[in-house]
């Protein structure tokens, strides 16, 4: 898709608000940050500010759009080709693969330091709380359509597809949380703890 100098001027200075935004969070917290904050930070007027966002909640809403969306191509993760995902392979091993695919997505390093800042703060800030709602929604909705998959290939003999789908996510998510809880603790995290839950899973609904 090609775009004029003028869209391309619009697309970039989101990406420096974007990016001015997620500096300022990650010293004081998003919840200090404020409009006038970001213009001083970019040089720019708040009323030049407000031409490309009405609010901080907008910013911090296109920042995770913007940053899932950066992690996903630097991770080279494009759309899914369940026949080829599922081909001759293991349930342990499309599981491990899928999961893996996950954490280089929220361990990218600007990924992770968004979902640091809103993590601290979704006790506190409804619009943090919307984005891991969100998030978590995307997780258990993709994990959904993989087990459908590996159903319908009979890879997998779930029973009740929708009940797995959402505990395996659930728990991937919450192995994750506590993985990255132990390195802001500055202890070292045991990622072994994902692959024996996966072994486990695995062993359960592999289909016979």
């Amino acid at each position: 898709m090609e775009y004029s100098e003028k869209e391309l001027a619009m697309r970039n200075r989101k990406k420096e608000i974007i990016q001015a935004t997620l500096e300022l969070a990650a010293k004081n917290g998003m919840g200090t940050v404020s409009m006038q904050q970001i213009a001083d930070k970019l040089g720019i007027t708040k009323a030049s500010l407000y031409n490309h966002f009405s609010s901080r909640d907008e910013i911090v809403d296109a920042m995770y759009e913007f940053l899932r969306k950066t992690s996903k191509e630097n991770a080279n993760i494009g759309e899914i080709d369940y026949d080829q995902l599922t081909a001759d392979r293991t349930l342990n091993t499309i599981l491990t693969d899928a999961v893996n695919s996950y954490k280089s997505i929220v361990t990218d390093p600007q990924m992770f330091q968004f979902y640091s800042i809103i993590m601290s703060e979704r006790a506190i800030n409804s619009a943090a709380a919307e984005i891991m709602v969100r998030e978590t929604r995307t997780m258990i909705n993709a994990t959904k359509t993989l087990f459908y998959a590996l159903q319908v290939k009979r890879i997998a003999d779930f029973g009740n597809v929708d009940a797995a789908a959402f505990s395996f996510a659930m728990a991937i998510h919450a192995i994750l949380e506590y993985a990255f809880d132990m390195e802001r603790a500055g202890l070292k995290a045991d990622w072994g703890m994902m692959q024996g839950y996966i072994n486990e899973f695995s062993r359960i609904y592999q289909a016979g």
